[in-house]
């Protein structure tokens, strides 16, 4: 690597330090000559900037001068003027107020010499640098040959890299990491960079951190937006360009081991989805799905929930990718398979505790900055025993088409969360409900369409308020003959008798049938 520290000490160059003495370990990258007062555009960090200062007219274009070498990136500045005479005060000053180091070049020593000499010492360092990085290289892959797995991988790169690494998913969660503890906020923000970034790799500086690269761990025929990433902290020695390609090199040996967890994956999917073909099928017996789910591994003691899933928008097998990483994530031990249109998960549900269910929905929200248009449905049943596994997975698939209809791109619904009436409701084609619907309520829709009234409401109120007039009365900020008034005109309209409970159950589902959720 050059330093400016070893320009300085390069006997044949004569050069003088004459600001900038705290700045000489800084590297130089490559040497570029101008006589431009504003070069920024021509500069892409690390250069050795060698100038006659023809660009000079006034003492003020020195501060300007260098104040736009700052902000091309300049490492140093190396000058002399066409007469034997120093340096312009103003200049040093500039450089001092900027903090650019400032190298005096002895007026008979030719700007070629310079170059000549600084191309010549870059060429022997970009030798030496790709022998150490071909050596580098060497070592983290014998980790991935002898099969040390990912966290000996990390450790290993972050040795060599000389900076704190971490793999995480998208999914939410540090999957493997050598270095400070990330905090929840760390994680999510370095996730929502990663997804929401057009170009790759990228640097970010995440609360509370200096500046970290974010680089993408690469599974083919993977999804970015269910995916794992490589965050290395950036190194403040100035080996940047050599860190940069170690460090891709890092992301590629990691992209091998989340290849081997994916296939792994779906050798499971594809047992999984022959269990879940035989508990969909009634004539299963339930010897028959017992002795198949604990070939997969499933305690059959126990009760089981089931998580059901729906990507509407997205490529194929997303719904699939997303349940079993947000599962992995949450350290929630699943079988999963695709069946149709719809992937489904087989869960202890011993597992599925309001911690957990917290994580899976945290890293449902951490995905969105990803998903585009892509719309992630999701519902899981209350728990089951084997016997009853085909209900629960039907329960999950009613939650979820119950979370289909409503607002959210991303909605996760607990069959605890339903209510039975919600449940059978949902069963029904959305245009037999609209006719139930109207059969119940219809005079009642159309007198206030005429009347600008809003009986219905009121029914829904009464209904909600347990049938209380009193407490219906307060709510709706009437007295309670208007409210029977109102409630007498339904009854002639409907034909019914609010007094009688089943009656009360009809008139209830008929103004649930068209939005059950």
């Amino acid at each position: 690597m050059l330093l400016v520290r070893t320009l300085l000490d390069m006997p044949e160059l004569r050069l003088a330090l004459r600001a900038g003495r705290d700045l000489v370990d800084r590297p130089v990258t490559r040497i570029y000559g101008t006589e431009l007062l504003d070069p920024r555009r021509y500069l892409s960090g690390g250069e050795l900037v060698v100038t006659g200062l023809l660009w000079r007219e006034t003492p003020e274009d020195s501060d300007a001068f260098v104040a736009a070498l700052v902000a091309g990136g300049a490492a140093a500045l190396a000058a002399s003027e066409t007469e034997a005479r120093a340096l312009p005060d103003d200049l040093v000053r500039a450089c001092e107020r900027h903090r650019v180091p400032l190298l005096e070049v002895p007026v008979d020593l030719s700007f070629a010499a310079i170059t000549d000499r600084v191309v010549a010492e870059l060429a022997a360092a970009r030798v030496d640098a790709a022998g150490h990085v071909l050596g580098r290289h060497r070592r983290l892959l014998s980790v991935i040959t002898r099969g040390d797995g990912l966290a000996a991988l990390v450790k290993a790169g972050a040795t060599e890299l000389g900076a704190e690494c971490w793999v995480l998913s998208t999914a939410g969660g540090v999957v493997a990491g050598d270095g400070a503890e990330l905090t929840p906020v760390q994680q999510r923000f370095l996730v929502r960079e990663f997804l929401g970034s057009d170009r790759l790799p990228k640097t970010v500086r995440p609360p509370g951190m200096r500046r970290v690269c974010l680089l993408p761990v690469s599974e083919r025929s993977g999804h970015r937006v269910v995916s794992w990433l490589l965050a290395v902290a950036s190194p403040e020695d100035g080996a940047g360009t050599v860190r940069a390609e170690l460090a891709a090199e890092l992301a590629s040996l990691v992209g091998l081991e989340r290849a081997r967890v994916v296939q792994t994956r779906r050798a499971e999917s594809r047992t999984a989805g022959s269990l879940l073909r035989l508990v969909l099928t009634s004539a299963a017996s339930p010897a028959e799905v017992a002795a198949r789910a604990g070939a997969v591994g499933l305690d059959t003691d126990g009760p089981l929930r089931v998580l059901a899933a729906t990507a509407s928008g997205g490529p194929a097998g997303l719904a699939e990718d997303v349940v079993t990483e947000l599962l992995a994530q949450a350290r929630i031990p699943a079988v999963t398979g695709t069946l149709g249109s719809q992937t489904l998960a087989l869960l202890p549900a011993g597992e599925w505790t309001p911690a957990a269910a917290d994580l899976v929905r945290a890293g449902l929200a951490g995905l969105a900055p990803g998903l585009g248009t892509t719309r992630l449905v999701l519902g899981i049943s209350s728990p089951a025993p084997l016997t009853r596994l085909r209900g629960a997975v039907e329960e999950a698939s009613h939650a979820r088409l119950l979370g289909g209809q409503r607002a959210q791109q991303i909605c996760l619904v607990s069959g605890e969360e339903i209510g039975l009436h919600q449940f059978l409701l949902s069963a029904l084609p959305e245009d037999l409900r609209a006719a139930l619907r109207r059969r119940v309520l219809g005079p009642a829709l159309d007198y206030d369409a005429q009347h600008h009234s809003d009986l219905v409401g009121t029914l829904r109120m009464f209904l909600d308020c347990d049938a209380s007039w009193t407490v219906t009365a307060a709510k709706l900020h009437v007295h309670v003959n208007t409210l029977r008034y109102r409630l007498r005109r339904l009854e002639e309209l409907l034909h019914v008798n609010l007094s009688d409970f089943r009656q009360r159950v009809d008139l209830f589902l008929a103004l649930f049938a068209e939005t059950p959720s």
